[in-house]
């Protein structure tokens, strides 16, 4: 490579420490930096082989300029980029899928201010985790990537409306009935969609902490942790409302509490979704993750659905 540019491999010590089984995470600037960025954009480029890849990150301080160098890694190997912008990891994925091409997600999900990542998927979002890929992205991000000849180009498309679109074609919106929704985005990208997604909805919603943030100024966008609940819940009952939802940082997840502030098991949530989907398209298989309990089996068997664990 004598006379050619590159793009410096990646310690393997320090590729080591960020990848973990699905995805890539670790402090910034210290385990996870703009060099390491640029690296794994063109790892990714010539993992894939594609012509396009799609992009996006979270509102977290050190996205933007870690977002900027993975473009330039993979527009260096002569792949082109569409850049989503801020979003969340559910419209990266439709993103992904709408456009056919692999796609990268730069968040650090429900983790503190001081975390940055990256969510990798091939085409129609098909997740890339250790044994489909990740091992090989950081292998190729441990060699030098020779830079092509002709590079790729850098081009922002917005999706935010084609996302709504899309998810509003699950459901019959002529049926919805007027409720009163607090949503805390907790200053996470659900404060980007949750407005977009309710928009013309029979909905009267008031939103928590809806300004992106990715200082986390009030509380950790954690939904798991119960105390990062506690103000969904009070505002709630104040305001006499139907429903809580608590989103996580990138807004891929979702925490319901009841009219009376009791949270709803994801158990719960995912058999009530899978009903409802197989009610509206009939018998079929229905995905859940492995912490659901047996009763979410049990109420999807009954509505003729066959459940598979992921």
């Amino acid at each position: 490579m004598e006379g050619q540019m590159v793009i410096p491999p990646v310690d393997k010590d320090r590729l080591e420490a960020v990848f973990k089984a699905y995805d890539v995470r670790g402090l910034t600037p210290e385990e996870l930096d703009e060099p390491m960025a640029k690296s794994l954009g063109a790892a990714f480029a010539n993992f894939t082989n594609a012509e396009v890849v799609a992009v996006g990150r979270d509102m977290r301080t050190s996205g933007e300029a870690l977002l900027a160098a993975f473009s330039e890694g993979v527009v260096s190997q002569g792949v082109d980029v569409r850049d989503i912008g801020l979003a969340s990891t559910d419209l990266l994925y439709f993103a992904s899928g709408y456009l056919d091409v692999p796609a990268v997600m730069l968040t650090a999900s429900h983790n503190p201010a001081s975390y940055n990542g990256m969510k990798f998927c091939q085409s129609r979002a098909r997740a890339i985790g250790t044994d489909t890929g990740l091992t090989e992205i950081r292998r190729l991000a441990a060699d030098p990537a020779e830079v092509a000849t002709n590079t790729g180009h850098i081009e922002k498309v917005d999706l935010l409306d084609k996302f709504v679109e899309h998810a509003h074609s699950f459901i019959d919106v002529d049926v919805l009935r007027p409720l009163r929704i607090v949503v805390d985005t907790a200053n996470g990208m659900g404060g980007l969609v949750v407005p977009a997604a309710f928009k013309g909805l029979p909905f009267e919603y008031e939103i928590l902490y809806e300004e992106l943030d990715g200082t986390f100024p009030n509380h950790p966008a954690d939904p798991l942790q119960a105390e990062n609940l506690v103000d969904l819940q009070d505002r709630v009952i104040e305001s006499n409302a139907d429903i809580g939802l608590a989103f996580d940082g990138d807004a891929d997840r979702v925490f319901l509490v009841d009219e009376n502030a009791n949270l709803i098991s994801g158990s719960i949530t995912t058999a009530l979704v899978a009903s409802a989907m197989l009610e509206s398209n009939g018998p079929g298989p229905i995905l859940h993750n492995l912490i659901c309990s047996r009763s979410t089996v049990e109420v999807i068997e009954e509505a003729g659905g066959e459940p598979i664990r992921t």
